[in-house]
């Protein structure tokens, strides 16, 4: 991943909100969730969500795909991986003892809900 686009994934990140929403997409998993359940869950108006899904899609952080009447969202994981990947690239000058932690969480969450990372 190139810096520009690591800085465009976590400028969208940088809300409150739109962070929350992200959040929620990654819980959901593949099913993804309908705009209107996203906003019940936030509280958020729908204008604010189509706003805040429209900058996290900008940024290649959600993927959305028509199902009858309902649009439905998901996180990119591709994307997130990326930026994850990025984040940690250089990690601790090679320290492992410093980055195992991370890895650790990274596989409970994982393997946890029966996600592929």
């Amino acid at each position: 991943m190139e810096t520009t686009s690591a800085v465009t994934a976590l400028s969208a990140l940088a809300h409150e909100g739109r962070l929350e929403i992200f959040r929620l997409l990654v819980k959901a998993g593949d099913p993804g969730m309908a705009a209107g359940d996203i906003a019940r869950a936030t509280g958020v108006l729908p204008n604010t969500l189509s706003n805040n899904l429209g900058i996290l899609s900008a940024a290649g952080l959600v993927a959305s795909r028509r199902e009858g009447r309902s649009i439905i969202y998901t996180a990119a994981y591709d994307r997130m991986r990326d930026l994850l990947a990025f984040l940690m690239e250089d990690c601790c000058a090679g320290n492992a003892v410093i980055c195992a932690p991370l890895a650790a969480i990274a596989s409970q969450a994982c393997g946890a809900e029966g996600r592929s990372c």
